[in-house]
């Protein structure tokens, strides 16, 4: 068990950075040059395997090209990086002097940090060091922006600044040592980014619907902070946007009245995309918006993971983080939740009435509300008789055994981010024989056909656990997609202190990884989901995948080259020339690579992987 903090204290912080801010943005409020405009700050990451990944940020800094130092972010936030792998967390929306900025800087505090890796369907709390192997304290990343993409703030307007931190390059697991370890060297990367389709979550306090507005105007308050306001966005909604308000589900212009009588700073969060960016209060549409108790409450207690096991009203949650109404997260391998028939059973973004208790089966993502406490043992229970269920999205990971229209079997490598060893499927069935089995799931496809998909075929299915008892199907697909036509990581580690001529061939064509290196690792591999191909099995191994960004949206490249521990920190690069140049310079016979991280996709057909994202973390 791990217990950690919400909002953290800036106590220790040095004084210096939020002095400048606070000068700055003094002088901006004047109407001088310096009047402001505002960076949309998103916060995301690229995953690293993790079930929990709490960590606190302490700061961020913005350097204009003046040498001016301005500290947007005005309370230090704690953040589990594992859960915003597939949506970004809109961080803050501050007021910041209007300007050019050449670089950033972001410390993470890694003294309260919680960490735990999955294993073998269980999550287990891993111990982290530092690169010498001690324990971790706080670091410092200096984020050195393309020069010829720099963070332009400009007057009145809003400006998105996206930041990635990259888990798969920041940390190395060891899960053959008890409890498993985790080796950290952060790497982040921030870039200037356009508001495109990326998945957000907007939380905050509800301010007004004004009057004629489709929307409604919110104070953002990230993640799980329980005393801040970082700044206003206007959220639209429309016909198809589902709100749930204190349990009770709508869509469209009703949700929108009934949010009109709430009382401000209501607490709430929106899913959707950013919006309008024109004005310096930025524009965010909402495809659905959760309100009240149905999110957050000061009379009950959370605890988010997925149900494992159920006996009668009783679930057990695996890799359960609790938050209390006081916001105290506690982090567990399992927790103990009862229903009870007076439950509020709900499904996001389905607007239907109806559900019981029996609709929570096992494998189900879920967010759960009620009056939590430690038994005698320090097991952690949830009497959630009076409170609220929220049935989210499920993402199931497997191998297709065969399929019809309108129904599929598939071999389960992972459901709700576990092995299915971790889970027990009893009386999931319609009869103890029709129990769910992992390694011949029944999925109900409806309108997919996977008829035409080969037999052995990586497959992402998200969709809904089927009701308790119910089975079969064991559950309903509301989207499937290819393995490969999912974002895909190539990770390479280098050990015995790097390499310092890692790859065959590095230009603007892309980068080849020479296999032979004498300090190659036993990390070479693409990840699709939980499943990995080694680099060393491919065919045309001992030539190693070409790396290259052609093929990959320009307008989105990522390309990053550095370290924490180099006083140049991190170079960010939005176009392939200037980081082939970079890695050019780099490695000059002294630098040494840790670690490589592509995201993108890989053809098989033409060995080549297609990135828009680069990672090259330096020892």
């Amino acid at each position: 068990m791990t217990v950690v903090r919400t909002r953290r204290s800036r106590s220790g912080r040095p004084l210096t950075a939020l002095v400048w801010g606070l000068t700055a943005l003094l002088a901006g409020c004047g109407g001088s040059s310096t009047s402001p405009g505002t960076p949309v700050i998103t916060l995301s990451d690229t995953s690293g395997d993790f079930a929990v990944y709490h960590v606190g940020i302490d700061s961020i800094t913005l350097t204009n090209t003046n040498g001016a130092v301005v500290a947007p972010l005005l309370t230090a936030e704690s953040v589990d990086l594992a859960a915003l792998t597939d949506l970004a967390e809109l961080l803050e929306v501050p007021a910041v002097p209007s300007g050019t900025y050449k670089s950033a800087t972001l410390t993470l505090d890694y003294t309260s940090a919680s960490i735990w890796v999955n294993v073998n369907g269980q999550a287990v709390a891993a111990t982290a060091v530092g690169s010498t192997g001690s324990a971790l304290a706080t670091s410092t990343l200096t984020i050195t922006f393309d020069p010829n993409h720099p963070l332009v703030i400009t007057q009145g307007e809003s400006t998105r600044l996206a930041i990635d931190i990259d888990l798969a390059a920041s940390n190395s697991i060891n899960t053959s040592t008890t409890p498993p370890k985790v080796t950290v060297r952060p790497f982040l990367v921030m870039t200037p980014a356009p508001a495109d389709a990326t998945l957000i979550r907007a939380r905050g306090l509800f301010v007004t619907v004004p009057s004629g507005s489709s929307g409604y105007v919110m104070n953002v308050r990230p993640l799980t902070d329980l005393v801040s306001a970082l700044g206003a966005v206007t959220v639209s909604t429309d016909a198809q946007t589902y709100f749930n308000i204190n349990g009770v589900a709508y869509t469209g212009a009703a949700g929108l009245t009934a949010m009109a009588s709430l009382p401000e700073n209501t607490p709430t969060a929106a899913y959707g995309t950013l919006g309008d960016l024109s004005g310096i209060t930025p524009g965010f549409h909402a495809t659905a918006v959760y309100v009240g108790t149905s999110l957050e409450s000061p009379l009950a207690d959370h605890i988010r993971g997925v149900v494992s096991a159920r006996s009668g009203n009783t679930l057990t949650v695996r890799g359960a983080t609790s938050i209390t109404r006081f916001g105290v997260i506690t982090i567990l391998n399992n927790a103990t939740v009862t229903l009870g028939s007076a439950t509020v059973v709900s499904e996001d973004g389905v607007p239907a009435s109806g559900l019981t208790p029996l609709a929570v089966s096992v494998g189900q993502q879920l967010d759960v509300s009620g009056q939590s406490a430690f038994d005698t043992s320090g097991n952690l229970t949830m009497d959630a008789t009076a409170g609220q269920v929220r049935l989210a999205s499920t993402r199931i990971w497997g191998t297709l055994n065969s399929a019809t229209a309108g129904s599929a079997s598939l071999d389960v490598l992972s459901l709700g981010n576990f092995a299915p060893a971790g889970f027990n499927f009893a009386g999931t069935g319609t009869t103890a024989a029709q129990n769910a089995n992992p390694s011949a799931y029944a999925v109900n496809t409806g309108s997919l056909n996977e008829s035409a998909i080969a037999a052995a075929t990586l497959l992402q299915v998200d969709g809904m656990v089927n009701a308790f008892g119910s089975a079969p199907p064991d559950f309903t697909a509301t989207a499937i997609t290819a393995g490969t036509a999912t974002e895909q990581r190539l990770v390479v580690e280098w050990i015995n202190g790097g390499a310092t001529a890692p790859f065959l061939s590095d230009s603007s064509a892309g980068l080849v990884v020479a296999l032979n290196n004498a300090n190659l690792g036993t990390i070479h591999e693409i990840r699709t989901g939980p499943a990995a191909l080694d680099l060393k099995t491919l065919s045309s191994f001992p030539a190693s995948p070409l790396i290259t960004t052609v093929g990959a949206d320009q307008s989105k490249l990522q390309l990053a080259i550095g370290s924490a521990g180099l006083s140049t920190g991190v170079s960010v690069f939005n176009s392939s020339s200037g980081f082939a140049a970079a890695l050019s310079s780099t490695f000059n016979g002294t630098n040494k690579i840790y670690r490589l991280v592509a995201v993108g996709q890989y053809n098989i057909g033409t060995n080549t992987f297609v990135a828009s994202r680069i990672s090259v973390a330096l020892m």
